[in-house]
């Protein structure tokens, strides 16, 4: 009986240290240390790689960075972050840490999103993420240019006008076609409202103006373009991007893109929306490693099975020291910790 009874003990001992040995352990890496800036900058790589409309955003802040470990699987890397819009249309083959950041002026576009990511053999990669985008502007500036809806009537006037006007004068031997609207917007000056219109634009068959009937090229190699029309027809200036600069994720998002004609029927999918927001991918699959901080936010996003693998050497994680004195006035708690109060070292990119 006795015999019975110390082997009983000895099995709930090495059961319980055999599932204690499987639970997860959680760390909290400062938000400038090595592995929180990869996470997060893998995180905008494949942020503007899946991105197909508008422009890139670059990585303004990190707010949290936790790894959980578990025995036998990859770690998973939780993290809050912010994101800014940059002036780079997302068929812009300037790397995104050289574009400029938009200015709170011309109304600035802020992300702040969660991802997941795993950090396998093969590198890190996006499990999941869900992400807000808001604008933001200056306070009481009267004469501040102002957003308008992406369908507003005076802005596609200044579209056609300065496309034609574009065509007509430019020496590309190629007719372009509207790609699609980035923004546009309206300033209240001295003569009334002067509207701005930023928009891409695409080559088609057209060698000339004169032509009616013009189809865009292929992606793979049409010229593409971001015009900036201000006023007038003929205050347009565009950015061309041949197609030997585009890079393999300009590729990707050029595949995804469709160009759009004039007309009532003009870009359905933005009517009333001011800015292009980050979009949802399909298949959520991975919604609940999300964190439950975020719930708020509206769009929830999972990688695709085939999503593409984002390469970046990740050192392991190195456990912050503690100071005997500070342990000493704030011991460490008894618990598992899931969430910092504040994240350590956290550092803002902008």
């Amino acid at each position: 009986m006795q015999l019975c009874a110390l082997l009983t003990v000895l099995g709930l001992l090495v059961t319980g240290s055999w599932a204690q040995g499987l639970m997860p352990t959680v760390g909290l890496p400062p938000c400038d240390s090595p592995e929180a800036e990869a996470a997060a900058l893998a995180a905008q790589d494949f942020l503007n790689a899946q991105h197909t409309h508008g422009y890139k955003y670059v990585l303004n802040q990190i707010d949290e960075i936790k790894i959980v470990s578990r025995p036998l699987q990859a770690d998973t890397y939780h993290l809050e972050l912010d994101f800014l819009e940059t002036t780079c249309h997302v068929l812009d083959p300037t790397p995104v840490s050289l574009c400029p950041v938009r200015q709170k002026i011309n109304t600035a576009v802020e992300a702040d999103c969660d991802f997941v990511l795993a950090n396998t053999t093969q590198g890190l990669s996006v499990v999941a993420f869900k992400c807000k985008t808001e604008t933001e502007s200056e306070d009481k500036c009267l004469g501040c240019p102002q957003l308008v809806p992406l369908n507003d009537t005076d802005g596609l006037q200044l579209i056609e006008t300065s496309l034609d006007y574009f065509n007509k004068n430019n020496t590309l031997n190629t007719k372009f076609a509207l790609l699609e609207i980035g923004r546009m917007g309206s300033q209240i000056v001295s003569g009334g409202h002067r509207y701005f219109a930023e928009y891409a634009i695409i080559g088609t068959n057209c060698t000339s103006q004169d032509d009616d009937i013009c189809i865009p090229q292929n992606h793979n190699v049409a010229i593409h373009g971001l015009c900036l029309a201000e006023g007038s027809a003929d205050g347009v200036d565009c950015k061309i991007f041949a197609p030997t600069q585009a890079s393999n994720a300009t590729v990707q998002v050029q595949q995804l893109l469709h160009a759009h004609t004039f007309g009532p029927q003009h870009n359905p999918a933005i009517h009333g929306l001011k800015h292009h927001k980050l979009t949802a991918l399909h298949d959520p699959s991975a919604s609940g490693l999300l964190s439950a901080e975020s719930n708020e936010l509206a769009e929830v996003v999972a990688a695709p099975k085939d999503a593409p693998v984002v390469k970046r050497e990740v050192a392991a994680p190195e456990v912050p020291a503690v100071d005997a004195t500070e342990s000493e006035k704030a011991p460490l708690p008894s618990g598992p910790i899931l969430f910092a109060p504040i994240c350590p070292g956290k550092k803002k990119h902008f």
